[in-house]
């Protein structure tokens, strides 16, 4: 399903984030403002088989996205500490996010946290380099094709 979700338009700004990364530094979404655009990527939960194979499916096209002058985020509701093995077992070298706490507060300004799993919807935003949202899609659980396809627009979108 393509498009926006409840209180997020495209065109809008995207709501605004400090989240710490799998290191425990900040990476706060406005210090890109100007400079980058952002894909964030949504995902439910680290280790999973259906994250790892997408996770992995960043890793192998970060440098589409990189040609693009974009930065790679992606959010779950995972500690620190899980992201960091998450990361270290799977060699993903882009910024894993933590939304632990206050539990899913990022994933909610997007309108994308399962308040009854608590984890994240699959769902992925590109902010433009103003700030602004300039696509959406949301997944429900992708196959191999379906993830393929997924990520093809994504990095087409930035």
């Amino acid at each position: 399903m393509t498009g926006t979700s409840p209180g997020l338009s495209l065109g809008g700004i995207a709501p605004d984030f400090t989240l710490r990364d799998q290191f425990g530094q900040d990476v706060t979404l406005s210090s890109y403002r100007g400079q980058k655009a952002v894909a964030l990527i949504f995902f439910p939960y680290a280790f999973s088989g259906v994250c790892t194979g997408e996770m992995a499916g960043v890793r192998d096209r970060l440098a589409d996205f990189m040609t693009f002058d974009t930065e790679v985020l992606a959010i779950s509701c995972d500690p620190v500490y899980a992201l960091r093995a998450f990361a270290d077992a799977d060699g993903l070298n882009f910024p894993l996010l933590s939304d632990f706490w206050p539990h899913g507060e990022v994933a909610r300004a997007y309108g994308v946290l399962n308040e009854q799993t608590g984890a994240p919807l699959r769902s992925s935003y590109v902010v433009a380099k103003d700030g602004t949202v300039s696509w959406s899609v949301h997944n429900a659980m992708p196959d191999g094709r379906d993830l393929d396809e997924h990520l093809k627009h994504l990095t087409a979108a930035v």
